[in-house]
């Protein structure tokens, strides 16, 4: 299943967004009952959505780390 997930789970109290995904609570936690449509409606969002987020992800996510150590970052 498609996923816009990167391990990074926290939410910002400002926005309600998952600061390494953009998603909101709900969403994440409904993400497995959405149809692939609805999935892809909401990640078409989600960079904007990471634009209003107030702090950055302070530590290397899995994803970063792993495409580092494949030098394609």
């Amino acid at each position: 299943m498609e996923s816009p997930c990167i391990l990074v789970c926290s939410i910002d109290d400002k926005t309600g967004l998952c600061f390494g995904c953009g998603r909101t609570r709900d969403e994440i936690a409904g993400w497995i009952g959405y149809t692939g449509e609805q999935r892809r409606a909401i990640m078409r969002e989600l960079p904007a959505r990471l634009e209003t987020v107030e702090r950055k992800p302070r530590r290397e996510t899995r994803r970063t780390r792993m495409a580092r150590e494949r030098g394609t970052t």
